[in-house]
């Protein structure tokens, strides 16, 4: 989930209110979907822990009993994560979304996860001791090609096997290293979920076997075209999730897929589908550039996704 903000950038609880229930409210999403609150994409970096959990209170107000929702945790310390955690717990989560640390260069770029699991893997444990939920992963480090930008595989599995609470393994990896991550949750002797993240690889990982779920992004603008496309792959009708995949939404899908602009582009073209009511975000994340809004708004109509009126766009100009 994306999070509106208003003019100011303060918490703009009825565009919220609305954005949640552009989902929760869809019968066809609610069947075997759920949210992530409070994400990444949800610029949880940029946010106060009283921020955090206003959010999380709308959401579980709006939502809570029409589909599960997981809720991001991430603090600069682990004491704050932690607080975080029990925050959600005191909500009503069905469950905690973890992201590893935030800092200096030892916990971030320069981090080793090989040889140093426990840097991510103590902050797990701790919030796992305060609250004894479901955790599913968002796995960042400086790894090399081809695990890049996830956790290499050693770490991956030695964090699973610690964790028995960690139930899904967000996939931030490009092609070579999901398949690598993928076959080898596939033999740890309990389930992990492989959840794909990036959109514009999913018709790939079906194919391929290597798909238990989502957890992504670009479910926020680009609802009704994905379930088209999963729920052809569900019923065994491959020409048809073909067509939808061939039918613009790929090309989409790659275009978003910058990873050096995909927060922005993520936001930016909710905004162009109408959903939410401005595509900034809290700086330092940046503003959208014109050429992206452009480039968004014809590719979204390519997709066969409503967008707003032309005039709009010179609001981000």
């Amino acid at each position: 989930m994306l999070l509106p903000w208003t003019s100011d950038f303060k918490i703009d609880e009825p565009a919220l209110r609305k954005f949640v229930r552009h989902f929760a409210d869809d019968p066809r999403f609610t069947k075997l979907g759920g949210l992530c609150i409070n994400p990444e994409a949800g610029e949880i970096f940029y946010m106060t822990r009283e921020e955090k959990r206003r959010v999380l209170e709308i959401a579980m107000e709006e939502a809570h009993g029409k589909l599960p929702i997981i809720a991001g945790t991430w603090a600069l310390t682990t004491d704050e994560m932690v607080e975080t955690a029990k925050d959600c717990k005191a909500l009503g989560v069905d469950g905690i979304f973890v992201t590893p640390p935030g800092g200096a260069q030892d916990v971030t770029s320069c981090w080793d996860a090989d040889e140093y699991p426990e840097i991510w893997g103590d902050t797990i444990k701790a919030q796992d001791r305060a609250v004894d939920l479901p955790i599913i992963t968002h796995p960042v480090s400086g790894s090399d090609f081809p695990f890049f930008p996830g956790l290499p595989v050693k770490a991956t599995v030695n964090l699973c096997r610690e964790i028995p609470n960690i139930v899904g393994w967000k996939m931030t990896y490009m092609y070579d290293g999901y398949k690598i991550i993928a076959k080898a949750l596939r033999k740890l002797d309990r389930h992990v979920s492989v959840m794909g993240a990036l959109a514009s690889r999913f018709h790939e990982y079906r194919a391929n076997d290597l798909f238990d779920g989502t957890l992504s992004g670009f479910w926020n603008y680009a609802k009704d075209p994905m379930l088209d496309h999963l729920d052809a792959w569900d019923r065994g009708d491959f020409p048809a999730a073909k067509t939808v995949w061939q039918s613009g939404l790929v090309e989409l899908h790659e275009y978003v897929a910058d990873m050096g602009r995909l927060h922005i582009r993520y936001k930016t073209a909710a905004w162009l589908a109408g959903l939410i009511p401005s595509p900034f975000m809290r700086a330092p994340m940046p503003r959208p550039r014109q050429q992206e809004i452009e480039t968004l708004y014809r590719l979204l109509q390519g997709a066969g996704i409503p967008v707003i009126e032309r005039d709009a766009l010179k609001i981000a100009a």
